[in-house]
């Protein structure tokens, strides 16, 4: 780490802080940051197991595989008739699945076959903080230059979003460009119901016809619990493990969500260049929605990019039993889905981080 990094104090002793960052993306880096995430980074089909016991797993593999030589194949012509007919024939498929059947697995593996400079990849979120940020049509024309556009978890939960979506989707089939998209889903154990589709299609309405739906059934391969509940150290615990590392920030939490206030969500993954470790102090329940939700995007970069936290609670607030960092409220309202899945992957970054902590 070099002395002109804005987040690294004068004192060499004291930690990095992602307060001190300001990152500013030009729209090329946003672009090309439309990759699949680093954790499916070396999948394909051919890593992807099919459960015997649940033939549609095998159909949806074949079923994408067909889809990624069709698109991978060279693009005849450039006349206005040829366009029409990629416009009228670009497949659009949708995996409907529980948690943990390879939904994202299959996503990325057609990414992947396809190939980057040909696939735009992204969730649901982070194309529409991609829309914030460089416009509706200038969005539209970015990634109507790919052949491909693969949306993970599809939300259903903010209207205004849904709406914007389905706008995007219908402008870039009309200009031959394939989608794939799966659900958010969350397990079963949750309450929220295996599968989406119906919903789906319901809300993308006029697009709903161009959409073949591939149903994935099947049990959860990694046979995952659910954590709602982060393992939370010592506040000198937290410091303890930070300061040894030339990656590592260290955050007051109201502090660094004043902070997230000031930064656009498309430049959240910015903010996190070159850091390895994420140690929060004064961890609590969040009681504003527009708050929360901005942890929740900041959770999932750290969870795309597998920086595990180091967390330290307020003492009889977080980490108590029944406690949990947003609100009874926010976890039955109608932005269920992303509190929960920001919850279970908090668990799963603070459970690493704490193993860290505990290896010194």
């Amino acid at each position: 780490m070099t002395p002109a990094d804005p987040a690294r104090p004068a004192t060499a002793t004291a930690p990095l802080s992602l307060t001190a960052r300001h990152p500013r993306v030009p729209a090329a880096r946003l672009l090309a940051e439309l990759v699949p995430p680093r954790h499916f980074a070396r999948e394909s089909f051919a890593t992807y197991r099919p459960d015997p016991a649940h033939p549609s797993q095998q159909r949806a593999l074949d079923r994408l595989r067909e889809v990624a030589g069709t698109l991978a194949a060279p693009a005849r012509g450039g006349g206005a008739w040829w366009r029409r007919r990629a416009a009228a024939n670009a497949p659009a498929v949708y995996l409907d699945g529980g948690f943990g059947v390879g939904k994202t697995h299959l996503l990325a593996s057609l990414a992947h076959a396809v190939g980057p400079a040909a696939t735009a990849y992204g969730t649901f979120v982070e194309l529409t903080h991609l829309v914030g940020a460089l416009g509706f049509a200038a969005t539209v024309d970015a990634l109507a230059e790919r052949r491909l556009l693969c949306i993970d978890e599809f939300e259903l939960d903010d209207p205004g979003d849904t709406v914007m979506m389905s706008r995007l989707l219908r402008e870039l089939t009309d200009r031959g460009v394939a989608i794939a998209a799966t659900s958010n889903t969350l397990p079963g154990s949750l309450g929220e119901g295996r599968f989406a589709a119906e919903d789906f299609l319901r809300e993308i309405q006029a697009l709903a016809a161009r959409f073949e739906v591939l149903r994935i059934d099947g049990e959860d391969h990694r046979h995952r619990t659910v954590t709602t509940h982060a393992p939370t150290l010592t506040a000198d615990a937290v410091r303890a493990v930070v300061v040894t590392r030339d990656d590592a920030t260290l955050d007051d939490l109201d502090t660094l969500l004043d902070h997230l206030a000031t930064v656009h969500p498309s430049r959240y993954g910015a903010l996190l260049d070159g850091i390895d470790l994420v140690g929060l102090t004064g961890v609590h329940q969040v009681t504003r929605q527009d708050v929360a939700l901005r942890l929740v995007v900041l959770i999932d970069r750290l969870y795309d990019r597998d920086v595990p936290v180091v967390l330290a609670g307020d003492p009889g607030a977080y980490g108590t039993p029944g406690s949990d960092v947003f609100t009874a409220e926010m976890l039955a309202g109608g932005y269920r889905k992303k509190y929960y899945r920001a919850l279970s992957r908090l668990g799963a970054l603070a459970a690493e981080g704490a193993a860290l902590a505990a290896s010194r």
